[in-house]
C-alpha cells in the first residue's frame, strides 16, 4: 500500500473505505498513532477519554439511584480475563437491555461501582446502535 493514493472523484462511501483502509495500514505498520487523527474539531483520543467520563458518570450515577444491575469485572461471563488481561468490564442493565464497555485496568477506581468475580450477564450481542437506542430510552 506503500504511496496509496486516495481517489477523490468516487463515491463518498469508497473514499471513506480508501481512507480507513489507509488509517488501518499505517496504524497496522507502525506509520501513525490513530489515536491522534482528528476530525477538525477531536483526536479519536480526546473522543474516547470524553466518551469514558460520560460512562463514569452514568454508571456511578445508576449505582447511587439504586440500580443493582450495575457492575465491573476483570472477567467476561465466561470466566476469561478480558482480552487476556490488562482490562475491565462494566455492564448495566437498562429497561431495554444490556450496555457495557471495556477499559484499561488504570480506569478502574473511577467507576465506583461493585466488583464481581466475573460478568454477571452474558453478552446480549448488542452493537453500537443498540447501546445508542437502549441509553435514548433510559
Amino acid at each position: 500500500m506503500k504511496n496509496k493514493e486516495i481517489d477523490l472523484d468516487q463515491e463518498p462511501h469508497i473514499v471513506e473505505e480508501q481512507i480507513n483502509e489507509l488509517i488501518a495500514y499505517c496504524k497496522d505498520t507502525k506509520k501513525i498513532n490513530d489515536n491522534n487523527i482528528s476530525d477538525g474539531w477531536h483526536t479519536f483520543d480526546e473522543l474516547y477519554e470524553i466518551r469514558k467520563a460520560y460512562n463514569v458518570a452514568l454508571f456511578n450515577l445508576l449505582r447511587r439511584l439504586g440500580n443493582q444491575d450495575v457492575h465491573k469485572s476483570k472477567r467476561h461471563f465466561d470466566g476469561e480475563e478480558c482480552f487476556g488481561g490488562g482490562w475491565f468490564i462494566v455492564v448495566a442493565i437498562l429497561p431495554d437491555g444490556q450496555i457495557s464497555n471495556h477499559y484499561k485496568l488504570e480506569d478502574w477506581d473511577l467507576f465506583k461501582i461493585p466488583e464481581t468475580y466475573k460478568a454477571l450477564y452474558e453478552f446480549d450481542g448488542h452493537n453500537t446502535r443498540d447501546v445508542i437506542n437502549r441509553l435514548k430510552n433510559i
